[in-house]
């Protein structure tokens, strides 16, 4: 799914222009992405928390030739649903 294809079931639903949709679209995206860059954590209720965790200095092994070779530290993103999203994705 693409964001084109969000504004298209929006517009289908609401029945607002594609115009005014992309551009609430794209706000909610972008402010996600500040505060994601700005190392806050989102939390979306019903939805799930999207995490900036530090991930520490790591030994790590090239699978293919055995090799060892040093992971340095990185920040990533963790998506975590909630306990109400994983309800549904399981019935």
């Amino acid at each position: 799914m693409t964001k084109a294809d969000i504004v298209e079931l929006i517009h289908e639903k609401l029945g607002l222009t594609k115009k005014d949709i992309a551009k609430v679209v794209d706000e909610l995206f972008n402010e996600v992405r500040d505060q994601i860059l700005g190392k806050n954590n989102v939390k979306i209720s019903g939805f799930g928390n999207f995490e900036v965790k530090k991930r520490g200095r790591r030994i790590g092994r090239n699978p293919k030739t055995g090799v060892e070779t040093v992971i340095e530290p990185r920040t990533v993103v963790v998506f975590r649903p909630s306990q109400i999203f994983k309800d549904e994705v399981n019935d």
